[in-house]
């Protein structure tokens, strides 16, 4: 198995949103609804409208497993609007968007290659902080999963009507990772 990483496109919205869908089939079976819901995302126009934005303002990265679109995510120089309450950093940082993978390719660490790839293209763009937001709710498995990628937690958050819990986790990618580069 080789995975390989390429910069994205607006091309890639359909393969983007079909990783997202995967993802949330893959919740529901699981009984974790409260990050996406139940119905897949590619129907809903805000959701759509919401992941085409991002890659158009930002770079969109795809991880391939022997050419086969497995996970992807979105970097931008800011979180958004939605967390606009929150405290800047007070620096230039890189924000992670729309993290996703097609579950058929679920522990093949095609998610960990990704964000590895994110810290090492902000650290080469001369940005030492990489940041990203995430569910907080439940068994805070996402939380996990991203203090195992080397994230620690920096601020909550709800958002909506529902307030949905969000954490905003910060990894620092100006110092040498352990063992050296």
């Amino acid at each position: 198995m080789a995975i390989t990483i390429r910069e994205g496109g607006p091309d890639d919205l359909p393969a983007i949103l079909g990783m997202l869908d995967s993802s949330v089939e893959w919740l529901v079976s699981q009984g974790r609804t409260g990050q996406w819901g139940t119905e897949p995302l590619s129907g809903h126009a805000r959701t759509v409208e919401a992941v085409a934005r991002a890659l158009a303002e930002g770079t969109p990265y795809i991880a391939e497993v022997d050419g086969v679109p497995a996970a992807t995510l979105t970097l931008t120089d800011g979180p958004g609007a939605y967390l606009s309450h929150l405290p800047p950093p007070g620096e230039p940082e890189r924000y992670i968007h729309w993290l996703a993978s097609d579950r058929r390719f679920k522990g093949q660490g095609v998610g960990s290659a990704l964000l590895a790839h994110a810290a090492e293209t902000t650290r080469r763009a001369g940005v030492g902080l990489l940041r990203v937001d995430c569910y907080a709710g439940g068994d805070r498995r996402l939380v996990a999963y991203y203090e195992a990628n080397g994230f620690t937690p920096t601020h909550t958050y709800t958002h909506g009507p529902d307030d949905w819990p969000g954490q905003v986790l910060a990894r620092r990618v100006d110092q040498d990772p352990p063992g050296g580069r």
